[in-house]
């Protein structure tokens, strides 16, 4: 079984084949993307030269989104981001970024956390499906980031799961009317 605690190392070969070395097989940007929303850290490494390519292919998979419309960044973030290359803002990006996405990771949790305490909500009917789909929607607007690795992984069944607990709220709260 993989150590899920070291970061999954892909060599890039001369062909530009990407080479997953846990599984001996070769990989597509969507399933490094899929491993990353999973929760795993990649490395990217060229065979020949041994360089880091991480940074390259993660921009790749984010520009490749976009262009689907999967727009996570508002042209806006973009542009301050290309106009933080030619300034003496660069040094202070990298970290006000990284220390904005812990902060986003922590308050999703806390949420997460703070909804399946006890509480005078936790026993009112329909609870557990709300929970359900307020976890569904955090990690719909996260990529993943919150709650990776748990419940379904396809767009659809996603759907189908809130849809059926929509469903099943309603039937309880059908219940309480009557």
């Amino acid at each position: 079984m993989a150590d899920t605690n070291k970061p999954l190392l892909i060599k890039r070969y001369a062909s530009r084949r990407l080479y997953n070395t846990e599984t001996s097989d070769y990989v597509t940007l969507e399933d490094i993307a899929l491993f990353i929303r999973e929760g795993r850290e990649v490395q990217i490494v060229d065979l020949k030269s041994g360089d880091d390519l991480t940074r390259q292919y993660l921009l790749q998979i984010i520009a490749e989104h976009e262009s689907r419309g999967e727009s996570v960044l508002p042209v806006d973030v973009l542009t301050d981001l290309v106009r933080s290359y030619t300034t003496q803002a660069a040094s202070v990006v990298p970290q006000f970024l990284q220390a904005s996405f812990e902060m986003l990771r922590d308050g999703q949790s806390k949420a997460m956390e703070n909804m399946t305490k006890a509480s005078p909500m936790t026993a009112m009917p329909g609870f557990d499906a709300m929970r359900a789909q307020q976890a569904a929607f955090f990690k719909a607007m996260t990529g993943g980031l919150v709650g990776a690795g748990t419940g379904p992984t396809k767009e659809g069944d996603e759907l189908t799961e809130i849809k059926t607990q929509l469903a099943e709220l309603q039937a309880k709260l059908a219940k309480l009317n009557k």
